[in-house]
């Protein structure tokens, strides 16, 4: 770590402190005593989505939370319920422990999130991302909503 006023290399750390996913550290150079802080994160593997096609590209927590985001529109969900929720979607997907999965498990995971907050956001994803043809699969998805409550 390179001090920001004198760019010498060598430093001490004053205090450490957990700050969620980093850990926040306060820093003092041993050559001009220049105090800075430092932020470390674990570099975690990149994860891979396949596609129903078989091409991957990598996981992107925004396009989890623009769906999420769509399916909640107009509905008494917050920003801050979407990112949650968007988070929940990716460590469920990491706590498998693989680098690459099945598009169809992201939709699942955010079903997944989805039907603890909202039944109707839940219903809106669920006819996107399971493509309902018909009024038929709406009845037959909402049926067993109805009869839980």
């Amino acid at each position: 770590m390179r001090c920001p006023a004198c760019e010498h290399t060598e430093s001490k750390v004053i205090d450490s402190r957990d700050a969620g996913d980093t850990t926040r550290r306060r820093r003092e150079c041993l050559e001009c005593a220049e105090r800075f802080t430092t932020f470390e994160r674990i570099e975690q593997k990149r994860l891979w989505v396949v596609k129903k096609s078989g091409n991957k590209e990598p996981f992107m927590l925004d396009k989890v939370m623009e769906g999420i985001a769509l399916a909640c529109r107009k509905r008494p969900v917050t920003a801050d319920h979407v990112d949650a929720m968007a988070r929940d979607v990716e460590q469920e997907l990491r706590r498998g422990g693989q680098t690459e999965v099945a598009s169809s498990d992201v939709g699942e995971a955010v079903l997944t999130v989805l039907e603890r907050i909202d039944a109707v956001a839940w219903l809106r994803f669920a006819s996107v991302y399971r493509a309902f043809e018909s009024v038929e699969q709406f009845v037959d998805t909402i049926r067993p909503l109805q009869e839980r409550e």
